[in-house]
């Protein structure tokens, strides 16, 4: 449902490419992202390629390291917490404020993911589940009533662009987190978007705490010299 201009810079067509690379997981964090690379991906000088990723770091999707130059930017266990529950609340507002405006076109598409997601479970496809995931949330968010939650939404899906990690190494999840998403989906057609939006909130929690615990199973199973010292 979002707008889109007819007319797109070559700043804009190189920022979407570096955010799928993100968001899809094929760049992850720590990644370098070099706008040589980019312009060679996209047939295109280097000049709006280097307007984009300033623009990427000011809203916190790069972050610029001494030694490697751009890269894409980490996710702090310690911050995890607040990003999933800010995440949780402008997903809640989303259906509080834009559930009435689903239109049955808006709902099939959610059905539609849900299908592909159960799919994805069946197959233990990890990357195709995270994508779906992605898209599920922002679906719920796309609402003539919610446009600058969406905006903050997918600025955030940045922030957690390591989130697969969560599904990848909690046996269950991606089962759990497709339950979850029924379950919100239930209550929406039930038109009771307060229960829709709480089990949203519950989902995003329990999603921070998986990816915590993916995070921290990474962390053990690295080799005593990968490891920070305490």
């Amino acid at each position: 449902m979002q707008g889109t201009s007819s007319y797109q810079t070559k700043s804009d067509v190189a920022r979407q490419h570096i955010q799928e690379m993100i968001l899809s997981g094929s760049a992850r964090a720590g990644a370098r992202i070099t706008a040589r690379e980019v312009s060679e991906a996209l047939g295109m000088s280097e000049t709006p390629i280097r307007e984009a990723i300033r623009g990427l770091a000011a809203e916190g999707w790069l972050d610029f390291n001494a030694h490697l130059g751009v890269v894409v930017a980490s996710v702090r266990s310690e911050h995890i917490v607040e990003v999933y529950a800010i995440r949780g609340a402008l997903g809640a507002l989303a259906i509080q404020l834009g559930g009435a405006c689903y239109t049955a076109a808006q709902l099939a598409e959610i059905d539609a993911n849900l299908a592909e997601s159960q799919a994805a479970v069946e197959a233990d496809d990890t990357t195709q589940y995270a994508r779906l995931n992605r898209a599920f949330h922002l679906l719920l968010s796309d609402t003539p009533n919610t446009l600058w939650t969406l905006k903050l939404l997918t600025t955030l899906w940045a922030q957690t662009s390591a989130a697969r990690r969560g599904f990848e190494a909690v046996p269950g999840r991606l089962r759990e987190s497709l339950a979850e998403h029924r379950a919100i989906r239930a209550a929406i057609g039930a038109h009771d978007f307060a229960r829709a939006a709480a089990l949203l909130i519950e989902h995003e929690r329990v999603a921070g705490m998986a990816l915590i615990a993916g995070l921290s199973q990474s962390r053990a199973s690295s080799s005593p010299a990968d490891r920070p010292v305490p």
